[in-house]
Protein backbone atom coordinates (compact mmCIF):
# COMPACT_ATOMS: atom_id res chain seq x y z
CA UNK A 1 0.00 0.00 0.00
CA UNK A 2 1.41 3.91 -0.51
CA UNK A 3 2.83 5.20 2.64
CA UNK A 4 2.03 8.99 2.67
CA UNK A 5 4.60 9.54 5.75
CA UNK A 6 7.42 10.78 3.11
CA UNK A 7 5.07 13.00 0.98
CA UNK A 8 4.43 14.84 4.28
CA UNK A 9 3.59 18.46 4.19
CA UNK A 10 2.75 20.77 7.01
CA UNK A 11 1.43 24.14 6.36
CA UNK A 12 2.77 26.70 9.61
CA UNK A 13 -0.26 26.77 12.14
CA UNK A 14 -1.03 27.73 16.03
CA UNK A 15 -3.78 26.86 17.66
CA UNK A 16 -6.63 29.82 18.81
CA UNK A 17 -8.91 29.61 20.81
CA UNK A 18 -10.81 31.08 18.00
CA UNK A 19 -10.47 28.27 15.72
CA UNK A 20 -10.99 25.87 18.52
CA UNK A 21 -14.65 27.54 19.13
CA UNK A 22 -15.28 26.97 15.82
CA UNK A 23 -14.54 23.27 15.65
CA UNK A 24 -16.80 22.62 18.82
CA UNK A 25 -20.16 24.86 17.87
CA UNK A 26 -20.01 23.11 14.52
CA UNK A 27 -19.48 19.94 15.69
CA UNK A 28 -22.74 20.40 17.32
CA UNK A 29 -24.32 19.18 14.32
CA UNK A 30 -23.19 15.65 15.00
CA UNK A 31 -24.73 15.70 18.40
CA UNK A 32 -28.04 16.69 16.74
CA UNK A 33 -27.98 13.65 14.22
CA UNK A 34 -26.52 11.56 17.53
CA UNK A 35 -29.29 12.58 19.60
CA UNK A 36 -32.00 11.46 16.49
CA UNK A 37 -30.85 7.94 16.31
CA UNK A 38 -30.34 7.53 20.05
CA UNK A 39 -34.08 9.34 20.75
CA UNK A 40 -36.18 7.51 18.59
CA UNK A 41 -35.34 3.73 19.52
CA UNK A 42 -36.19 4.58 23.45
CA UNK A 43 -38.96 6.32 22.54
CA UNK A 44 -40.78 3.44 21.03
CA UNK A 45 -40.26 1.19 23.77
CA UNK A 46 -42.66 3.41 25.96
CA UNK A 47 -46.11 2.29 26.58
CA UNK A 48 -47.83 5.71 26.33
CA UNK A 49 -45.88 6.36 23.16
CA UNK A 50 -46.88 3.14 21.80
CA UNK A 51 -50.98 3.58 23.20
CA UNK A 52 -51.02 6.52 21.33
CA UNK A 53 -49.98 6.09 17.95
CA UNK A 54 -49.44 2.49 17.54
CA UNK A 55 -51.77 0.80 19.75
CA UNK A 56 -51.05 -2.52 17.55
CA UNK A 57 -47.51 -3.23 18.63
CA UNK A 58 -48.41 -2.45 22.45
CA UNK A 59 -51.36 -5.16 22.08
CA UNK A 60 -48.94 -7.56 21.31
CA UNK A 61 -46.19 -6.70 23.21
CA UNK A 62 -48.59 -7.38 26.10
CA UNK A 63 -49.50 -10.61 25.22
CA UNK A 64 -48.37 -13.34 27.84
CA UNK A 65 -46.77 -15.74 25.09
CA UNK A 66 -45.35 -13.00 22.59
CA UNK A 67 -42.53 -13.94 20.10
CA UNK A 68 -39.37 -12.51 21.58
CA UNK A 69 -38.11 -11.67 18.09
CA UNK A 70 -41.63 -10.65 16.21
CA UNK A 71 -43.30 -8.28 19.07
CA UNK A 72 -41.87 -5.02 17.65
CA UNK A 73 -42.78 -5.78 13.82
CA UNK A 74 -44.71 -3.09 12.66
CA UNK A 75 -44.68 -1.60 9.08
CA UNK A 76 -45.61 2.14 10.38
CA UNK A 77 -43.25 1.90 13.56
CA UNK A 78 -39.95 1.34 11.20
CA UNK A 79 -41.50 4.37 9.47
CA UNK A 80 -41.50 6.69 12.18
CA UNK A 81 -37.77 5.32 12.48
CA UNK A 82 -36.82 5.66 9.03
CA UNK A 83 -38.78 8.59 7.20
CA UNK A 84 -36.14 10.65 9.08
CA UNK A 85 -33.35 9.04 6.71
CA UNK A 86 -35.38 9.10 3.72
CA UNK A 87 -35.50 12.78 4.26
CA UNK A 88 -32.24 13.39 4.42
CA UNK A 89 -31.19 11.57 1.60
CA UNK A 90 -33.11 13.67 -0.94
CA UNK A 91 -32.06 16.90 1.34
CA UNK A 92 -28.24 16.13 1.27
CA UNK A 93 -28.30 16.63 -2.85
CA UNK A 94 -29.70 20.07 -2.26
CA UNK A 95 -27.61 20.73 0.62
CA UNK A 96 -24.76 20.09 -1.83
CA UNK A 97 -25.62 22.89 -4.00
CA UNK A 98 -26.21 25.18 -1.29
CA UNK A 99 -22.65 24.67 -0.10
CA UNK A 100 -21.06 25.48 -2.96
CA UNK A 101 -23.29 28.66 -3.68
CA UNK A 102 -23.37 29.75 -0.30
CA UNK A 103 -21.20 28.44 2.18
CA UNK A 104 -20.76 26.22 4.43
CA UNK A 105 -21.72 28.10 7.20
CA UNK A 106 -25.09 29.04 5.98
CA UNK A 107 -25.59 25.53 5.46
CA UNK A 108 -25.19 24.76 8.72
CA UNK A 109 -27.34 27.67 9.75
CA UNK A 110 -30.18 25.94 7.26
CA UNK A 111 -29.59 23.04 8.52
CA UNK A 112 -30.59 23.79 12.48
CA UNK A 113 -33.44 26.19 11.74
CA UNK A 114 -35.30 22.69 10.12
CA UNK A 115 -33.68 20.62 13.13
CA UNK A 116 -35.50 23.46 15.18
CA UNK A 117 -38.74 22.97 12.85
CA UNK A 118 -38.49 19.17 13.58
CA UNK A 119 -38.36 19.13 17.18
CA UNK A 120 -41.21 21.35 18.05
CA UNK A 121 -43.61 19.03 15.37
CA UNK A 122 -42.61 16.04 16.95
CA UNK A 123 -42.85 16.97 20.49
CA UNK A 124 -46.38 18.42 19.94
CA UNK A 125 -47.53 15.59 17.79
CA UNK A 126 -51.33 14.94 17.97
CA UNK A 127 -51.76 11.98 15.20
CA UNK A 128 -48.84 9.87 13.54
CA UNK A 129 -48.79 12.22 10.47
CA UNK A 130 -47.68 14.93 12.54
CA UNK A 131 -45.22 12.75 14.15
CA UNK A 132 -43.62 11.63 10.97
CA UNK A 133 -43.76 15.46 9.30
CA UNK A 134 -41.38 16.15 13.01
CA UNK A 135 -39.19 13.55 11.89
CA UNK A 136 -39.06 14.65 8.16
CA UNK A 137 -38.07 17.76 8.94
CA UNK A 138 -35.41 16.42 11.60
CA UNK A 139 -34.33 14.34 8.29
CA UNK A 140 -33.77 17.41 6.17
CA UNK A 141 -31.47 19.16 8.83
CA UNK A 142 -29.78 15.97 9.19
CA UNK A 143 -29.14 15.92 5.12
CA UNK A 144 -28.35 19.93 5.58
CA UNK A 145 -25.71 19.25 8.56
CA UNK A 146 -24.26 15.85 7.81
CA UNK A 147 -23.33 17.36 4.55
CA UNK A 148 -21.93 20.89 5.35
CA UNK A 149 -20.47 20.14 9.31
CA UNK A 150 -17.84 17.19 7.97
CA UNK A 151 -16.51 19.39 4.98
CA UNK A 152 -16.38 22.32 7.63
CA UNK A 153 -14.87 20.43 9.82
CA UNK A 154 -11.83 18.97 7.15
CA UNK A 155 -11.34 22.17 5.74
CA UNK A 156 -10.95 24.66 8.53
CA UNK A 157 -8.37 21.92 10.47
CA UNK A 158 -4.66 22.08 9.74
CA UNK A 159 -3.30 19.48 7.86
CA UNK A 160 -1.62 17.44 10.84
CA UNK A 161 -4.74 17.83 12.63
CA UNK A 162 -7.73 16.83 10.41
CA UNK A 163 -8.47 13.70 10.91
CA UNK A 164 -8.74 14.60 15.16
CA UNK A 165 -10.66 17.45 13.96
CA UNK A 166 -13.21 15.73 11.67
CA UNK A 167 -13.56 13.38 13.90
CA UNK A 168 -15.33 16.03 16.55
CA UNK A 169 -18.51 15.48 14.48
CA UNK A 170 -18.53 11.29 15.32
CA UNK A 171 -17.38 12.09 18.67
CA UNK A 172 -20.18 14.50 19.08
CA UNK A 173 -22.68 11.94 17.68
CA UNK A 174 -21.76 9.57 20.17
CA UNK A 175 -22.46 11.96 23.02
CA UNK A 176 -25.77 12.57 21.43
CA UNK A 177 -26.86 9.34 21.24
CA UNK A 178 -25.94 8.85 24.99
CA UNK A 179 -27.40 11.64 25.78
CA UNK A 180 -30.35 10.55 24.30
CA UNK A 181 -30.50 6.93 26.59
CA UNK A 182 -30.22 9.19 29.44
CA UNK A 183 -32.85 11.23 28.34
CA UNK A 184 -34.73 8.04 27.43
CA UNK A 185 -34.10 6.27 31.17
CA UNK A 186 -35.09 9.49 32.71
CA UNK A 187 -38.39 9.90 30.80
CA UNK A 188 -39.92 6.61 30.57
CA UNK A 189 -40.78 7.03 34.33
CA UNK A 190 -42.88 10.81 33.04
CA UNK A 191 -46.34 9.61 32.29
CA UNK A 192 -47.82 9.67 30.20
CA UNK A 193 -46.08 12.60 28.11
CA UNK A 194 -42.31 11.52 28.74
CA UNK A 195 -41.78 10.47 25.03
CA UNK A 196 -43.02 13.96 24.37
CA UNK A 197 -39.85 15.22 26.47
CA UNK A 198 -38.09 12.97 24.89
CA UNK A 199 -38.55 14.11 21.79
CA UNK A 200 -38.68 17.65 22.41
CA UNK A 201 -35.32 17.66 24.06
CA UNK A 202 -33.67 17.36 20.56
CA UNK A 203 -34.59 21.26 20.86
CA UNK A 204 -31.57 22.00 22.74
CA UNK A 205 -28.58 20.65 20.50
CA UNK A 206 -30.58 22.13 17.82
CA UNK A 207 -30.14 26.05 19.83
CA UNK A 208 -26.72 25.24 20.29
CA UNK A 209 -26.18 24.69 16.27
CA UNK A 210 -28.09 27.60 15.52
CA UNK A 211 -26.02 30.08 17.64
CA UNK A 212 -22.98 28.04 16.24
CA UNK A 213 -23.67 28.60 13.19
CA UNK A 214 -23.70 32.76 13.39
CA UNK A 215 -20.63 32.63 15.57
CA UNK A 216 -18.06 30.29 13.28
CA UNK A 217 -16.38 31.48 10.45
CA UNK A 218 -17.01 30.42 6.63
CA UNK A 219 -13.85 28.04 5.58
CA UNK A 220 -11.34 29.97 3.70
CA UNK A 221 -11.82 27.68 0.95
CA UNK A 222 -15.45 28.43 0.66
CA UNK A 223 -14.73 31.63 0.41
CA UNK A 224 -11.85 31.77 -1.81
CA UNK A 225 -13.85 29.23 -4.26
CA UNK A 226 -16.92 32.02 -4.26
CA UNK A 227 -14.32 35.04 -5.37
CA UNK A 228 -13.76 36.27 -2.00
CA UNK A 229 -10.10 36.27 -2.02
CA UNK A 230 -9.15 39.39 0.51
CA UNK A 231 -11.90 37.75 2.47
CA UNK A 232 -10.07 33.87 2.22
CA UNK A 233 -6.88 34.85 3.26
CA UNK A 234 -7.99 37.38 6.30
CA UNK A 235 -9.72 34.05 7.71
CA UNK A 236 -6.64 31.83 7.08
CA UNK A 237 -4.87 33.76 8.96
CA UNK A 238 -7.12 34.24 11.92
CA UNK A 239 -8.10 30.47 11.81
CA UNK A 240 -4.22 29.47 11.54
CA UNK A 241 -3.06 32.09 13.88
CA UNK A 242 0.06 32.83 12.25
CA UNK A 243 0.29 35.76 9.45
CA UNK A 244 2.68 33.03 6.93
CA UNK A 245 -0.21 31.43 5.59
CA UNK A 246 0.58 32.18 1.69
CA UNK A 247 1.61 29.08 0.77
CA UNK A 248 -1.75 27.19 1.86
CA UNK A 249 -3.60 30.12 0.43
CA UNK A 250 -1.85 29.40 -2.96
CA UNK A 251 -2.67 25.58 -2.55
CA UNK A 252 -6.23 26.63 -1.89
CA UNK A 253 -5.92 29.40 -4.75
CA UNK A 254 -5.48 26.67 -7.51
CA UNK A 255 -8.00 24.20 -6.45
CA UNK A 256 -10.49 27.13 -6.79
CA UNK A 257 -9.04 28.13 -10.06
CA UNK A 258 -9.03 24.39 -11.30
CA UNK A 259 -13.15 24.19 -9.31
CA UNK A 260 -14.29 27.56 -11.13
CA UNK A 261 -13.66 25.76 -14.47
CA UNK A 262 -15.95 22.95 -13.85
CA UNK A 263 -19.51 24.14 -14.40
CA UNK A 264 -21.00 20.57 -13.49
CA UNK A 265 -19.96 19.02 -10.89
CA UNK A 266 -22.13 16.25 -10.80
CA UNK A 267 -21.02 15.37 -14.97
CA UNK A 268 -17.52 15.65 -13.78
CA UNK A 269 -17.67 13.23 -11.27
CA UNK A 270 -19.16 10.39 -13.99
CA UNK A 271 -15.61 10.70 -15.62
CA UNK A 272 -13.19 7.81 -14.97
CA UNK A 273 -10.92 9.87 -12.91
CA UNK A 274 -13.20 10.77 -9.90
CA UNK A 275 -13.98 7.22 -9.65
CA UNK A 276 -11.64 6.40 -6.98
CA UNK A 277 -12.96 9.15 -4.53
CA UNK A 278 -16.72 8.44 -5.42
CA UNK A 279 -16.08 4.46 -5.06
CA UNK A 280 -14.21 4.45 -1.96
CA UNK A 281 -16.60 7.81 -0.20
CA UNK A 282 -19.98 5.58 -1.03
CA UNK A 283 -18.63 2.18 0.02
CA UNK A 284 -17.37 3.72 3.58
CA UNK A 285 -20.79 4.69 4.09
CA UNK A 286 -22.75 1.65 2.62
CA UNK A 287 -20.13 -0.42 4.73
CA UNK A 288 -20.62 1.42 7.89
CA UNK A 289 -24.23 0.90 8.03
CA UNK A 290 -23.71 -3.26 7.09
CA UNK A 291 -21.36 -3.63 10.51
CA UNK A 292 -25.07 -3.46 11.95
CA UNK A 293 -24.34 -0.44 14.27
CA UNK A 294 -27.68 1.52 13.66
CA UNK A 295 -29.33 -1.65 14.17
CA UNK A 296 -27.80 -2.14 17.42
CA UNK A 297 -27.83 1.56 18.19
CA UNK A 298 -31.65 1.88 16.92
CA UNK A 299 -33.15 -0.92 19.09
CA UNK A 300 -30.26 -1.11 22.09
CA UNK A 301 -33.46 -0.93 24.32
CA UNK A 302 -35.46 -3.62 22.01
CA UNK A 303 -32.80 -5.43 21.62
CA UNK A 304 -31.91 -5.64 25.07
CA UNK A 305 -35.68 -6.61 25.66
CA UNK A 306 -35.73 -9.21 23.68
CA UNK A 307 -32.98 -11.10 25.19
CA UNK A 308 -35.13 -10.91 28.66
CA UNK A 309 -34.50 -7.36 30.29
CA UNK A 310 -37.17 -5.68 31.87
CA UNK A 311 -37.97 -1.78 30.14
CA UNK A 312 -35.85 -0.06 32.73
CA UNK A 313 -32.59 -2.49 32.57
CA UNK A 314 -32.94 -2.47 28.72
CA UNK A 315 -32.94 1.35 28.72
CA UNK A 316 -29.98 1.35 31.27
CA UNK A 317 -28.46 -1.32 29.21
CA UNK A 318 -28.50 1.01 26.26
CA UNK A 319 -26.81 3.76 28.48
CA UNK A 320 -24.17 1.68 29.21
CA UNK A 321 -23.21 1.35 24.99
CA UNK A 322 -23.73 4.64 25.13
CA UNK A 323 -20.98 5.27 27.60
CA UNK A 324 -18.35 3.02 25.73
CA UNK A 325 -19.26 4.61 22.00
CA UNK A 326 -18.76 8.48 23.71
CA UNK A 327 -15.11 6.83 25.55
CA UNK A 328 -14.19 4.95 22.46
CA UNK A 329 -14.58 7.49 19.97
CA UNK A 330 -11.71 9.24 21.50
CA UNK A 331 -9.27 6.47 20.94
CA UNK A 332 -9.77 7.73 17.56
CA UNK A 333 -9.44 11.35 17.95
CA UNK A 334 -5.97 10.71 19.60
CA UNK A 335 -4.70 7.92 17.52
CA UNK A 336 -5.93 8.41 13.80
CA UNK A 337 -3.30 11.20 12.60
CA UNK A 338 -0.57 8.99 14.58
CA UNK A 339 -1.41 5.62 13.50
CA UNK A 340 -3.40 6.46 10.46
CA UNK A 341 -6.68 5.37 8.60
CA UNK A 342 -5.90 1.51 7.71
CA UNK A 343 -4.51 -0.12 10.87
CA UNK A 344 -7.74 1.55 12.93
CA UNK A 345 -10.60 -0.05 10.33
CA UNK A 346 -8.20 -3.66 9.86
CA UNK A 347 -8.14 -4.00 13.79
CA UNK A 348 -11.79 -2.90 13.95
CA UNK A 349 -12.68 -5.74 11.73
CA UNK A 350 -11.50 -8.45 13.47
CA UNK A 351 -13.25 -7.51 16.64
CA UNK A 352 -16.80 -6.47 14.97
CA UNK A 353 -16.89 -9.87 13.17
CA UNK A 354 -16.17 -11.94 16.63
CA UNK A 355 -18.83 -9.94 18.56
CA UNK A 356 -21.53 -10.47 16.13
CA UNK A 357 -20.63 -13.94 15.55
CA UNK A 358 -20.70 -14.79 19.04
CA UNK A 359 -23.66 -12.70 19.60
CA UNK A 360 -25.11 -14.57 17.06
CA UNK A 361 -23.98 -17.77 18.42
CA UNK A 362 -25.41 -17.18 21.74
CA UNK A 363 -29.37 -16.32 20.64
CA UNK A 364 -29.16 -18.94 18.12
CA UNK A 365 -28.34 -21.49 21.36
CA UNK A 366 -30.18 -20.24 23.87
CA UNK A 367 -32.98 -17.79 23.09
CA UNK A 368 -36.20 -19.49 21.68
CA UNK A 369 -39.25 -17.57 20.60
CA UNK A 370 -41.05 -16.63 23.66
CA UNK A 371 -38.38 -17.57 26.54
CA UNK A 372 -35.89 -15.35 28.15
CA UNK A 373 -31.73 -15.48 28.35
CA UNK A 374 -30.36 -16.30 31.45
CA UNK A 375 -28.72 -13.59 33.81
CA UNK A 376 -25.40 -14.42 32.78
CA UNK A 377 -25.81 -15.16 29.24
CA UNK A 378 -27.95 -11.17 28.92
CA UNK A 379 -24.78 -10.17 30.62
CA UNK A 380 -22.55 -11.24 28.29
CA UNK A 381 -24.68 -10.18 25.14
CA UNK A 382 -24.19 -6.82 26.59
CA UNK A 383 -20.54 -7.43 26.79
CA UNK A 384 -20.22 -8.10 23.30
CA UNK A 385 -22.52 -5.61 22.36
CA UNK A 386 -20.12 -3.41 24.20
CA UNK A 387 -17.17 -4.71 22.49
CA UNK A 388 -19.01 -4.10 19.16
CA UNK A 389 -19.65 -0.41 20.01
CA UNK A 390 -16.70 -0.07 20.91
CA UNK A 391 -14.18 -1.28 17.93
CA UNK A 392 -16.78 0.48 15.61
CA UNK A 393 -16.49 3.52 17.66
CA UNK A 394 -12.99 4.15 16.87
CA UNK A 395 -12.84 3.14 13.00
CA UNK A 396 -15.92 2.79 11.37
CA UNK A 397 -18.48 5.15 12.77
CA UNK A 398 -15.59 8.05 12.55
CA UNK A 399 -13.61 7.40 9.56
CA UNK A 400 -16.57 6.67 7.15
CA UNK A 401 -17.62 10.41 7.57
CA UNK A 402 -13.14 11.49 7.43
CA UNK A 403 -12.14 9.75 4.79
CA UNK A 404 -14.43 10.82 2.06
CA UNK A 405 -14.58 14.76 4.04
CA UNK A 406 -10.84 14.74 3.09
CA UNK A 407 -10.01 12.73 -0.86
CA UNK A 408 -12.14 14.74 -3.17
CA UNK A 409 -11.26 17.05 -5.28
CA UNK A 410 -12.44 21.00 -4.59
CA UNK A 411 -14.13 20.78 -8.09
CA UNK A 412 -16.61 17.63 -6.74
CA UNK A 413 -16.12 17.92 -3.15
CA UNK A 414 -19.75 19.25 -2.10
CA UNK A 415 -21.08 16.89 -4.82
CA UNK A 416 -19.03 13.55 -4.02
CA UNK A 417 -19.84 14.50 -0.65
CA UNK A 418 -23.39 14.51 -1.09
CA UNK A 419 -23.37 11.07 -2.81
CA UNK A 420 -21.22 9.79 0.42
CA UNK A 421 -24.15 11.31 2.89
CA UNK A 422 -26.91 10.24 0.82
CA UNK A 423 -25.48 6.78 0.59
CA UNK A 424 -25.20 6.67 4.33
CA UNK A 425 -29.11 7.64 4.87
CA UNK A 426 -30.24 5.24 2.32
CA UNK A 427 -28.76 2.52 3.55
CA UNK A 428 -29.42 3.62 7.38
CA UNK A 429 -33.09 4.10 6.28
CA UNK A 430 -32.74 0.44 4.50
CA UNK A 431 -31.54 -0.89 7.75
CA UNK A 432 -33.98 1.22 10.18
CA UNK A 433 -37.10 -0.10 7.66
CA UNK A 434 -35.88 -3.68 7.35
CA UNK A 435 -34.20 -4.25 10.62
CA UNK A 436 -37.16 -4.81 13.17
CA UNK A 437 -38.73 -7.42 10.48
CA UNK A 438 -35.14 -9.19 9.46
CA UNK A 439 -34.98 -9.93 13.17
CA UNK A 440 -38.46 -11.15 12.97
CA UNK A 441 -37.82 -13.52 10.04
CA UNK A 442 -33.98 -14.11 10.56
CA UNK A 443 -33.76 -14.39 14.37
CA UNK A 444 -30.50 -15.05 15.54
CA UNK A 445 -28.74 -15.24 12.11
CA UNK A 446 -29.24 -11.45 11.11
CA UNK A 447 -25.97 -11.12 13.32
CA UNK A 448 -24.13 -14.05 10.93
CA UNK A 449 -25.62 -11.51 8.03
CA UNK A 450 -23.81 -8.44 9.56
CA UNK A 451 -20.84 -10.39 10.39
CA UNK A 452 -20.36 -11.90 7.01
CA UNK A 453 -20.45 -8.23 5.32
CA UNK A 454 -17.57 -7.31 8.36
CA UNK A 455 -15.42 -10.08 6.18
CA UNK A 456 -15.73 -8.27 3.39
CA UNK A 457 -14.88 -5.06 4.78
CA UNK A 458 -11.66 -5.98 5.72
CA UNK A 459 -10.97 -7.43 2.56
CA UNK A 460 -11.80 -4.20 0.74
CA UNK A 461 -10.03 -1.95 3.11
CA UNK A 462 -6.76 -4.40 3.20
CA UNK A 463 -6.87 -3.94 -0.92
CA UNK A 464 -8.37 -1.01 -1.81
CA UNK A 465 -8.15 1.38 0.46
CA UNK A 466 -5.01 4.10 0.55
CA UNK A 467 -3.75 5.85 3.90
CA UNK A 468 -4.54 9.27 3.77
CA UNK A 469 -3.08 10.97 6.85
CA UNK A 470 -0.79 13.67 6.39
CA UNK A 471 -1.91 14.40 3.19
CA UNK A 472 -3.19 17.75 2.55
CA UNK A 473 -6.82 18.07 0.84
CA UNK A 474 -5.47 19.47 -1.78
CA UNK A 475 -2.83 17.30 -3.00
CA UNK A 476 -4.83 13.82 -2.60
CA UNK A 477 -4.93 13.05 -7.00
CA UNK A 478 -1.05 13.45 -6.80
CA UNK A 479 0.12 11.75 -3.77
CA UNK A 480 -2.92 9.18 -3.34
CA UNK A 481 -4.75 7.96 -6.41
CA UNK A 482 -2.05 8.36 -8.48
CA UNK A 483 0.21 6.20 -6.57
CA UNK A 484 -2.25 3.76 -5.58
CA UNK A 485 -1.44 -0.04 -7.68
CA UNK A 486 -5.22 -0.38 -8.38
CA UNK A 487 -6.49 3.33 -8.28
CA UNK A 488 -4.06 4.43 -10.55
CA UNK A 489 -5.72 3.11 -13.63
CA UNK A 490 -8.27 5.31 -13.19
CA UNK A 491 -6.52 8.69 -12.87
CA UNK A 492 -5.71 11.32 -16.32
Amino acid sequence: MVDTEKHEQNFPSKLTVYVVVCWILAAFGGLMFGYDIGISGGVTAMDDFLIHFFPTVHERKLHAEENNYCKYDDRYLQLFTSSLYLAALVSSFGASEVCTKFGRKTTILVASVLFLSGAAMSAGAQNIWMLIIGRILLGLGVGFGNEAVPLFLSEIAPVERRGAVNILFQFFVTIGIFFANLVNYGTSKMHPYGWRVSLGLAGVPALFLFIGSIVITETPTSLIERGNETAGHITLRKIRGVDNVNAEFEQIKAASEIASQVKHPYKKLMKRSSMPPLIIAILLQVFQQLTGINAIMFYAPVLFQTVGFKNDASLLSAVITGIVNVISTLVSIFAVDKVGRRILLLQACVQMFISQAAIGAILLAFLSTTGSLTKLQAAIVVGLVCLFVMSFAWSWGPLGWLIPSETFPLETRTAGFAFAVSSNMFFTFLIAQAFLSMLCNMRAFIFFFFAGWILKMGLFVYFLLPETKNVPIDLMAERVWKQHPVWKKFMD
